[in-house]
């Protein structure tokens, strides 16, 4: 295994760098690296990311931001890299599924490249899609998955799975010191009004009143993940200092039916919001549910958040954003 070459720069001096920084997730990661006196460069092209998402430190002396298109190769000197570029919502795969696609290969060679060139640690922001529809239940690392690689999610879930093995790839022949977080559903607050998940989706329709679409009979499961845990547990893979783990399931292991989220948010809501029930989709898994064993012992990673909790914070913050939408129209 060869070593990485390292800048004659202390690492320790350098900022991290966070690709898709102005992200729901990214966003929320790099709160917590400035609040932990870290210097962080964030690059994004905001295809999905929003501006508002990081108003509160683009003027700040210890925050960078670059606009740029992971596709395109970048050039910095940075202690770390958490490499989140890549639309996730399921609309905006299907409407430019190649870029997406390029998004995950290109993002991640360019970040990978980056990471031999200095000598940064590198965290490659995977998925739970990877596992496709599972026949094995939880989902743990060493289960390769039931993929289908020509669906209409492919363009995602096959580009994380190739994420996966440009890290392994660059950590055995040149000694790049990465690692992989296969992120399970995550949300909270910043997520878009329009993006298409399951839980911002039935907390919109919710607050509005309208009906409720569930694909299928609602009996599939998801288990979710606030976003506030989810970004420990990326700080913690990143700081980890032990053997080479490979890929490291990230998630709240708490399954739910669909038919038990939409009691949840209506009751929350207070909503009278109905079900309106949808053919469903292709390749939708019939559960989600990640085995988080590894994390736990390596990492001593555990979620802390509840749903209900976690739900209410979200459902505060949507309802503000759809008020700031309304009154714009004004």
């Amino acid at each position: 295994m060869k070593e990485s070459r390292y800048l004659t720069s202390n690492l320790t001096d350098r900022p991290i760098l966070v690709t898709g920084g102005a992200g729901f997730i990214g966003s929320h990661l790099i709160d917590r690296l400035l609040a932990g006196n870290s210097k962080v460069i964030c690059l994004d092209n905001f295809y999905t990311g929003r501006l508002e998402n990081i108003s509160g430190f683009v003027h700040r002396s210890d925050f960078k931001l670059i606009e740029q298109d992971v596709i395109n190769s970048f050039d910095l000197e940075v202690a770390k890299i958490y490499n989140l570029a890549c639309p996730a919502s399921l609309w905006r795969i299907r409407s430019d599924p190649v870029h997406c696609f390029k998004t995950s290969v290109y993002g991640a060679i360019h970040a990978l490249d980056l990471a031999k060139k200095t000598g940064a640690r590198l965290l490659q922001a995977s998925s739970s899609e990877i596992y496709g529809d599972p026949e094995r239940h939880p989902q743990e690392e060493h289960y390769w998955g039931n993929s289908n690689p020509v669906g209409e999610r492919s363009c995602y879930d096959e580009g994380k799975r190739a994420t996966e093995t440009l890290c392994s790839d660059y950590h055995q022949q040149y000694g790049v010191d990465s690692r992989m977080a296969r992120i399970f559903n995550t949300y909270g607050p910043r997520m878009q009004l329009n993006d298409g998940r399951v839980i911002s989706d039935f907390i919109i329709h919710a607050l509005k009143g309208e009906e409720i679409i569930i694909h299928g009979e609602g009996t599939q499961t998801r288990s979710f993940c606030y976003v506030d845990d989810l970004v420990d547990g990326l700080i913690k893979l990143m700081d980890y200092n032990g053997p080479y783990l490979g890929p490291v399931n990230l998630g709240n292991p708490e399954e739910h039916t669909m038919l038990e989220l939409y009691e949840i948010i209506r009751e929350l809501t207070g909503s009278k919001s109905q079900i309106k029930f949808e053919a469903l989709r292709p390749d939708d898994p019939a559960r989600r549910q990640p085995d988080i064993h590894l994390a736990s012992k390596a990492l001593g990673f555990e979620p802390r958040v509840s749903l209900v909790e976690g739900l209410k914070r979200t459902i505060h913050y949507l309802e503000n954003e759809l008020a700031r939408v309304d009154k714009k129209k004004e």
